[in-house]
C-alpha cells in the first residue's frame, strides 16, 4: 500500500490514547487521506494499559488488524516502560515520542531497541499548565505533527476543533489548541 504511515499508542486508560488515535485518522481524511483508528484494551478500567492504533494511506486501507510494525510508537505514560516493550516490532526507521520527565538517555537505557529515534515531551506538564488537566493526548499530537510532519498543523487543529466541539466549550478547545501548539514548539529530538 502506497505511503501506508502506522501509528500505535501506549498509554493507560483515561489518558487519551482513543480518542489521540482517533483524532488523527480524522484529521487525515479531513486532508484528503484514508484514515483508520481503533483502540485495543480488556475490560479494564482507567489506568490499566491500553493501545490505540492509526493508519493513514494515499490509498484505501484494507487491513483491520492491530499494528505490529509501528512507523510511530507514542507512548502516553512512562511508567510503561518498566512493564511493557514500546518498540516491539519496531525497526532503526521508526520514530517513538515520549511523554516523560526523564531524559532521553534515561529513556535509551529502558529500552531493548536504542537505536531508535527518540523525542520527548513532558505533555503532562504542559497539559495541567494550559488544559488543567493531566491528560497527554492532544499535547502528544502536536509531538507527533513536529516529529513526522505527517500532516499540517492547521488541518489537525481544525479536525480537533471540529470533533471536540460538540463535546466541549470554546474555552476548552482554545486551550487544547494552544497545548498542541506549545507541544509542537518544545518537543525535544536528537
Amino acid at each position: 500500500m502506497a505511503n501506508l504511515i502506522e501509528v500505535r499508542w501506549h498509554g493507560r486508560g483515561g489518558q487519551g490514547a482513543k480518542t489521540a488515535a482517533m483524532l488523527l485518522a480524522e484529521a487525515a481524511i479531513e486532508e484528503g487521506k484514508h484514515g483508520q483508528a481503533f483502540p485495543e484494551y480488556g475490560p479494564e478500567r482507567t489506568g490499566a494499559p491500553v493501545r490505540g492504533y492509526t493508519r493513514i494511506s494515499d490509498e484505501q486501507i484494507r487491513i483491520h488488524s492491530a499494528i505490529q510494525n509501528p512507523n510511530v510508537v507514542i507512548v502516553l505514560d512512562q511508567t510503561l516502560l518498566d512493564t511493557i516493550d514500546v518498540t516491539e516490532g519496531t525497526t532503526s526507521e521508526s520514530v517513538l515520542i515520549f511523554n516523560t520527565s526523564l531524559t532521553k538517555d534515561q529513556i535509551r537505557k529502558k529500552l531493548k531497541n536504542s537505536d531508535r529515534k527518540i523525542y520527548i515531551l513532558n505533555a503532562n506538564q504542559i497539559a495541567q499548565e494550559e488544559i488543567g488537566r493531566p491528560i497527554p493526548n492532544t499535547v502528544m499530537l502536536g509531538a507527533l505533527m513536529k516529529a513526522t510532519g505527517l500532516m499540517q498543523m492547521d488541518t489537525l487543529l481544525n479536525g480537533l476543533t471540529k470533533k471536540f466541539k460538540h463535546k466541549f466549550s470554546q474555552q476548552v478547545i482554545d486551550k487544547n489548541i494552544k497545548a498542541v501548539k506549545r507541544a509542537y514548539e518544545e518537543v525535544e529530538s536528537e
